[in-house]
Formats: structure tokens, C-alpha cells, sequence
């Protein structure tokens, strides 16, 4: 046990518990050692089996419990700043779940409280950047054999949208992964965000405006759309199509099993991001494992959190006011530099 990564989960929600059972089941190196949620039951439920894992409803407690040398924060994206700015505080490396910070002051609190640390301590759960065809249209964009990128067509849709879920969540909740997704693939920044309103669909809850049509640009002048569709009622589907001066490749199309019968073929089509992305997520979190305990910090960086929420502010504004929003983001501080993006 001691040769193991303690990690405390903050969280164990849909999202948290997954993350309970990954490293429990399947990550290798680590362990549980704390857990904790407001709901103190719900805690409780998500460690059921596992032994010496210490059970919090306050996530300060949760990381000085004995043990922790690291956390994983899958709470409400609200609760996030002061879970990280605590983590800092105690020298603790963290994996946050997306959004890193809901709202852009906040966000560039934690990239200040981390540049002044002037080592970085956090990695961001964009977990597509794990997802092999996401690496595989990566690599080949690097490449260059297709030529300079001048589009990404995205799909974002699912089954349907949980209970309260507002029209801005479309955007600051679901295309954030887009947006990240981008600027990660494209290695550029985006700079401005126009949102489309189709008419919206009859299987979405009263008020919701969905689906909604998002169109970036970039600081080189490529484009990137995404439709997202939360309420599609037929699967979870996330697409991504990149059309270059030379080619195009696109990745997403459902490789699952294909059932024959009677006459008729039908394709399973996932109805969820946690059966979607699984391997993604197991990628991610063994490898913020591997690079936590050689002591260094990989991956999605506190400033790609950060564009992520300034981006998706400025989609809520264009979204809003029906115009085309510019995206502005602070300068980037030297820690930062060549990070990432």
C-alpha cells in the first residue's frame, strides 16, 4: 500500500465513482485512499469494498486525511477553485475534471495561484486528447501530409440532457470539449464564437435551445463548427471531421458490434460518454498516475482550462445576443509556455 499513489477523489457523483472504480479496478499504481461528498451516504456507497479509505463530507479533510499525496477533483465545476486552490496550498498534484473553472475570473485565479507556485501541480481531465482516433487525426495533422487544416466540422449529440440543464450549458458543459479539442488538434487559439439557433427539438424540455450550431475562428484563419444536439434520443455520438488543402479524415464513426437478423443489420450506438470515452478515461488517469509519481505533470494544463472557460463565456455571449463575441484571454504566463497547446 505504501508504494502506492493515495489519491483523494473529490466527488462521487456519476463522474467520481467512475473514477473511484478506475482506480480501484483498473489503473495500476494507485489506490483510494480518501473520498469526499457532501453526501456523506453517497461517499460511503462509492467505496463500499474497498478498505482504508477515509470518508469525508468536507474536501479539505478529505486531503490531509492519511495517506493522500494526490487528488482527483470530480465535483461540481462550481467547487473546483477552492478544491485546487487547496491542493495547491498543500503542494498536492491534482486531475480536475472539465471545466476546470466555470467562469474566467476564476479561472485565471488558478492559473495565477499556479504560476506563482512556478511549477505547475494540475492536470485538466480534457480527456478526448487520450481518446486513440482523437491521437490518431493529431499525429496526422502534425504530419503535414494533408497540408495546412481549413475546417473541423464537430458533432456533439446526446441521448438526452440531465434535469436543470440550461441552454448556456450547451456550450460552457458540452462543447467544451469541442473547444479544447481544437484548439489541441489545430494547435491555434480561438478567437471569436458565433452560435446559430436552429428551431429547436420537440424532444427538448421546454425552454431548452437545442440543438444549437457553433461556429469558431481561429488566430490563422481556420474555421471549426460544432453541431451539438443534447437531446437527440438515439445514442451518444461525438464526430469530428478535419477538411485540409491537401485531404480530409474524420474520425467518430461507430466501430461496435453489428448485429444481423431476419433481413435487417443494426448497429449498437453508445448511449453514454462514460461507455464512449472508457478508454480514454483509463488512458488519462494512468497516465496522470505514471507522470504524478515520477514527479512531473503532463497533459492538459491549468491554461488550457483557462482559454476553455473564456471561450465558452464567450460562446454564452453569442449565444445570448445572437452576434459574433471576440474571444480575450490574458497573457500567457512563461510557465505555460510551450505547454500543451
Amino acid at each position: 500500500m505504501g508504494d502506492l499513489l493515495g489519491v483523494a477523489v473529490l466527488g462521487a457523483g456519476h463522474m467520481g465513482a467512475d473514477h473511484i472504480r478506475r482506480l480501484d479496478q483498473v489503473v495500476s499504481g494507485a489506490r483510494v485512499a480518501a473520498v469526499a461528498d457532501p453526501q456523506g451516504e453517497r461517499a460511503k456507497e462509492a467505496v463500499a469494498g474497498l478498505d482504508g479509505v477515509a470518508v469525508h463530507t468536507d474536501p479539505v479533510a478529505a486531503l490531509e486525511a492519511p495517506g493522500v499525496s494526490a487528488v482527483l477533483i470530480a465535483s461540481p465545476g462550481p467547487a473546483h477553485e477552492e478544491a485546487l486552490l487547496a491542493a495547491f496550498e498543500r503542494g498536492l498534484p491534482v486531475l480536475c475534471e472539465k471545466p476546470m473553472v466555470p467562469d474566467s475570473t476564476g479561472a485565471l485565479r488558478v492559473v495565477e495561484a499556479e504560476a506563482r507556485l512556478g511549477r505547475r501541480l494540475a492536470q485538466i481531465g480534457f480527456m478526448r486528447r487520450y481518446d486513440a482516433e482523437y491521437r490518431r487525426l493529431k499525429a496526422l495533422l502534425d504530419g503535414g501530409s494533408l497540408g495546412r487544416p481549413l475546417m473541423l466540422h464537430c458533432t456533439h449529440r446526446n441521448v438526452s440532457s440531465p434535469p436543470d440543464f440550461t441552454s448556456a450549458m450547451l456550450i460552457n458543459s458540452s462543447v467544451a470539449h469541442e473547444i479544447d479539442a481544437a484548439r489541441w488538434l489545430l494547435g491555434q487559439e480561438l478567437t471569436a464564437v458565433t452560435v446559430l439557433r436552429p428551431a429547436s427539438s420537440a424532444g427538448a424540455p421546454e425552454g431548452l435551445i437545442d440543438p444549437q450550431f457553433v461556429l469558431f475562428e481561429t488566430e490563422r484563419g481556420a474555421l471549426v463548427d460544432v453541431e451539438v444536439f443534447v437531446n437527440c434520443g438515439f445514442g451518444y455520438q461525438v464526430r469530428c471531421e478535419a477538411v485540409c488543402e491537401a485531404g480530409s479524415a474524420r474520425i467518430g464513426d461507430e466501430h461496435t458490434m453489428l448485429v444481423t437478423r431476419r433481413g435487417s443489420a443494426a448497429e449498437e450506438v453508445a448511449q453514454d460518454y462514460l461507455v464512449r470515452f472508457a478508454d480514454a478515461y483509463d488512458r488519462e488517469v494512468q497516465a496522470w498516475v505514471d507522470a504524478t509519481r515520477r514527479g512531473e505533470v503532463t497533459g492538459p494544463s491549468v491554461w488550457d482550462g483557462y482559454a476553455a472557460s473564456v471561450v465558452a463565456e464567450a460562446g454564452v455571449r453569442a449565444l445570448e445576443t445572437g452576434g459574433r463575441v471576440a474571444v480575450d484571454l490574458a497573457p500567457r504566463p512563461d510557465l505555460y509556455a510551450g505547454v500543451s497547446r
